[in-house]
Formats: C-alpha cells, structure tokens, sequence
C-alpha cells in the first residue's frame, strides 16, 4: 500500500518511508491510500477477543500485509501488555481509561507501537548507523517516547521541552534516564519546541549528516494503534449488553492525533454516530468548527498541559478524512473549557461520583455529559492518571493523590538535562555534534 502526503497527494512513499521520515519533505502529514472496511463479522464477534488478539487483527487489516505477519504479532503481543479499562461511574457514564501503560498516559499506545516498528526497519537497514527521533513535549509525549525507546540499541532519542512548563513528575519520567535519552530545556514554548524539530526536517544539512524521523503525532505509526481502543470500547459496550447504536465518543484534543485515530476506526466501519473534540482556552479547532477558518495562536499555558498546543499538527488528516467544513460539522461537535471550568468538573465529579478526573479528562468528560442526546451512549476518553499532576490535584480537591509505584519509580533518578536558548541554529549545532 502506497502513503500519500496530506499537501500533495501525488507524493507517495512505503510504509517504511511515511514512518521512518515521519513528515512528507512538503510538510504534509502521510495517510494510506485506502483503509479497508473490516467485516461485519468481525464487528459481531470483536467482543470474545483479547485487546491484543483485537488490536493485532484491525492492524493487519489497515496495514494491508505491509509488515510481515509474525513481526506485526510480535509488536503488537509486546505494545500492548496493559489493560484498557472502560469504567462506568456512579453517575452512570462511560469513561475509557487509556492510562495504564507504563508512563501512565494514552500515549504508550501508540509510541509502544511506533518504537517497536521503527526498530523492526532499523534492523532491515544494517546502513541505518543511527537512527534519531525528534520529539518535543509539554509532558505525556516525552515521557511515553523516551520510555518506549530506553535502551533500544542504535536509536537516540532528543527530548525537547519548554523551560518552567512540565511538572517533576513528567520531567523525571524522561530526564532521569539518561543512556540513549536527551533531555533538552528550551528557553521558550512549547510551540518553539515544535517548530525546532519541524525545521531539523526541513534543513538538508541535517538530514544528510544523520537520519532523522519524529516521534509527535504526525508520524503514521502512532495513529494506527490509537485507532484500536475506538473498537475496544465498542466491544465492550457489546460486551456489557449496552445499546451501542448511537455511540459517541468523547475526545480531549490538543494536536488532533487523538481524534484523527477515531476518525479513522469510522472509516474502517466503526459504527460511530459522532466524535466531541474538546480543547481548553488553547481553542483552535473549536474556533475553526465554529468559523470555518483555521488560525492558529500562540500556546497559552493551562492546568491541562498536554492539550496547551497553538497549532494542531494533525488538522490535515482531519481535513484529508472529511474534506468540507460542511462535513466536519456533520460528523464533530467541539467545545472548549477554561481552567475554572475544568477544576469545577473535577470537584463536581469527585464530590457527586466519587471518580477523579485529571484535567484532560476532566473536559471530554464534561464536554460528553453537555453534548448527549437521550438515547445516545458516550464514552469520554481518559488520557492520563490524574497522579502525574500530583500537586496540582491535591490543591484542587485539597486531599492527598497517592503516587502509583509506575510514576514514583521515576523520582529517585538523577536529572540529566541540557539546557538551550531558544534558536534553531543552537538545536542544530548540537545535533551536528552528535552526528
């Protein structure tokens, strides 16, 4: 199956080139050229399958034979260990927890995923010296990146992070590691930190000094099992003999891979009837949803970090799934909250129904409660425990958070951090130094 870029869709490339590069040399983002429906049958008896038994068929169905059969078993049997619960709360709703993976954030799903792949194609290569991966982080994605590549032999991994804007907890999750992991602090945003490892795609000096490829959410690999945990919870809504006919999926978004995933289980023939895209006062795609007209801002900081992004990166693949403002209408509602409005759902929740959110939670969670219709059934998708904003959670509901074993393990490490003005002369000057 060939891979076209999003900015020209006569630029095509193998699945090894769409996540090896990661972005198209237009700036596009990769998408397939087909995704397959899954059969009826397989919607029917999803629900006596294992999430990995689940997760290893949908993927050889979208990958189309494009990596090997028992490599795919392999990757996926050794991503997803974990368990993807689908909790029902006191007040009767629906909420996936998708924070059960090693860093304890959904993004172990598919950075598990993509490591484990990109590893399989290095060892293909025996030329491929090296290979580097550019991640910049508000928190989640460093952590999940780093962990999933610790110690994987002929990678590094560049770690880029905005100066006084990620809590100790996440910062010990990829700074204490060391080995193959760089910790990078940036004097600027997080944005900044994007555009860093945008322009270290786009620099031709690089590129030919060493091969580099990103681990954000642009990069295919990662999309392709998000879309799994769609099906799971419908399995499990099945499952639990719940009326899955009108099924709503709640999403908190920042850069939209999240949602692109889910966009792309519909398009795989998961019956869903909507998606709720919810951001926090960083409400680009809710203004567009509203307008029509896509302007990205700069970042402002939120007690939800991991959805503080100015530009979404993966607005392309929405655009490319659904084409017409018209029809993004059609198949997603958006919403938006400020932090009075999530620390007010967080109370509310754990007050009336005994079930703590974390912030990002916190809004897909208000946002499906605001959004459903009667006869409807929503799921609202948690991203992350509320434990790795410990501090800020205890302020909020003035009780202590317990530190599960999987985080607190991260704090007993020394740092090891190196710190940058931001430049992308300085960025590229130390990677050329590493070459």
């Amino acid at each position: 199956m060939l891979y076209y870029s999003t900015s020209n869709h006569q630029y095509t490339v193998s699945l090894m080139q769409a996540v090896t590069k990661g972005l198209a040399p237009d700036g596009g983002l990769f998408m397939p050229d087909s995704l397959p429906r899954l059969p009826q049958a397989f919607l029917r008896n999803m629900s006596a399958m294992t999430l990995q038994e689940m997760a290893y068929a949908i993927a050889s169905f979208a990958l189309k034979g494009d990596v090997p059969a028992d490599v795919l078993h392999d990757i996926i049997f050794d991503s997803l260990f974990f368990d993807i619960p689908l909790v029902t709360t006191a007040g009767g709703n629906h909420v996936l927890e998708l924070f059960h993976g090693p860093t304890m954030a959904f993004k172990d799903v598919g950075t598990r995923f993509m490591a484990r792949l990109l590893n399989f194609y290095r060892t293909q290569h025996p030329e491929w010296t090296t290979l580097n991966v550019l991640v910049p982080t508000s928190g989640d994605t460093g952590s999940a990146v780093a962990n999933s590549f610790w110690h994987m032999p002929g990678v590094n991994v560049y770690v880029l992070y905005p100066r006084g804007a990620v809590n100790k907890i996440q910062k010990a999750q990829f700074a204490s590691l060391g080995g193959n992991v760089m910790a990078i602090e940036v004097n600027g945003s997080f944005d900044d930190c994007k555009s860093l490892v945008e322009q270290a795609f786009m620099d031709a000096e690089l590129n030919e000094a060493m091969r580099l490829t990103s681990a954000m959410s642009i990069n295919y690999a990662r999309i392709i099992p998000q879309m799994v945990y769609y099906f799971w919870a419908y399995a499990q809504l099945v499952k639990n003999q719940e009326d899955v006919s009108n099924l709503v999926f709640a999403v908190p978004c920042s850069n939209l891979g999240n949602l692109a995933s889910g966009l792309m289980a519909q398009a795989m023939g998961l019956p869903v009837k909507r998606f709720v895209s919810v951001e926090n006062q960083n409400n680009i795609f809710f203004n567009y949803v509203r307008t029509g007209v896509f302007t990205p801002k700069p970042t402002q900081y939120s007690i939800a970090p991991a959805l503080d992004a100015g530009c979404p990166n993966n607005f392309g693949r929405i655009v490319d799934l659904l084409g017409s403002h018209e029809n993004i209408c059609r198949h997603i509602h958006a919403y938006s909250y400020n932090d009075n409005q999530i620390i007010d759902t967080i109370l509310h929740t754990y007050d009336e129904e005994g079930y703590l959110l974390d912030p990002h939670s916190a809004v897909a969670y208000r946002a499906m409660a605001e959004d459903l219709q009667p006869g409807e059934t929503g799921v609202a998708l948690a991203t992350a425990h509320p434990a790795k904003l410990k501090d800020m959670m205890e302020r909020i509901i003035e009780e202590p958070v317990v530190l599960p074993a999987q985080l607190s393990r991260f704090l007993n490490g020394d740092l090891h951090v190196k710190k940058m003005n931001n430049g992308f002369t300085a960025f590229k000057q130390l990677l050329l130094s590493k070459a």
